[in-house]
């Protein structure tokens, strides 16, 4: 199976979790030695959103901000690699075709973001249609979907699936912006829609749900 894995930054970044990126590591070479193909791609949570803030205030532009995003969420791919495979893992896929090549060649990629106004969650969407993914696998802060942000309504409901249709009318922001912070970027939904790629949304500070995901066991959100 081909399975692509979003890893939030605000499961491994938001503070940095070294206990979290550890067993990640684990999990991600668990699945490669069960056959399947691996590409993850990391987020970089608070601490890409303080780089941002600080960008800002130095009157730099969106896309100045995007990419200090970016270079955060390269540096926890990096440092993530290195723990799955070594020092010789140190220099990770700056874009799509590095990436296709790098999972060809070992079977497992680890990458960041790609250039300013594509979130992670779009990279993760334009790697699983490249290599036609089986599953995408989003690990957030959150059980899975909820009818509104359960961090502000007691009221919200979580979805156990949605159809990428609904999803849309759910989210709370329709474009990209430098920071920006909802359960799937816009833009990566209109990609995962487009190529009808099954999606899950699970709580990733329980990383044994990727496992589970896998599996096929009835947890998070399914997304088609």
């Amino acid at each position: 199976m081909k399975i692509v894995v979003r890893i939030g930054g605000s499961v491994i970044a938001s503070p940095p979790n070294p206990e979290i990126i550890q067993r990640y590591a684990d999990l991600i070479r668990e699945l490669r030695s069960r056959g399947h193909e691996v590409a993850v791609i990391v987020g970089g949570g608070v601490l890409a959103r303080e780089f941002i803030d600080l960008a800002r205030k130095l009157g730099l532009s969106e896309q100045e901000q995007d990419e200090l995003a970016i270079s955060v969420s390269r540096l926890l791919a990096q440092l993530l690699a290195m723990k799955v495979e070594g020092y010789q893992w140190r220099k990770i896929p700056v874009n799509v075709e590095e990436a296709v090549r790098d999972l060809g060649e070992s079977g497992i990629v680890i990458m960041g973001g790609i250039k300013p106004g594509m979130t992670t969650d779009t990279v993760a969407a334009l790697i699983a249609s490249e290599i036609k993914a089986d599953l995408i696998i989003k690990a957030t802060d959150q059980d899975g979907i909820y009818t509104k942000d359960p961090r502000k309504y007691p009221d919200a409901r979580k979805l156990d699936e949605v159809s990428f249709s609904e999803l849309e009318e759910l989210l709370a922001e329709s474009r990209h912006r430098a920071g920006i912070h909802q359960i799937i970027d816009p833009e990566a939904v209109r990609v995962l829609k487009e190529k009808n790629i099954k999606t899950i949304v699970v709580n990733g500070f329980k990383p044994e749900n990727l496992l589970l995901a896998v599996n096929g066991a009835g947890i998070g959100t399914v997304i088609h």
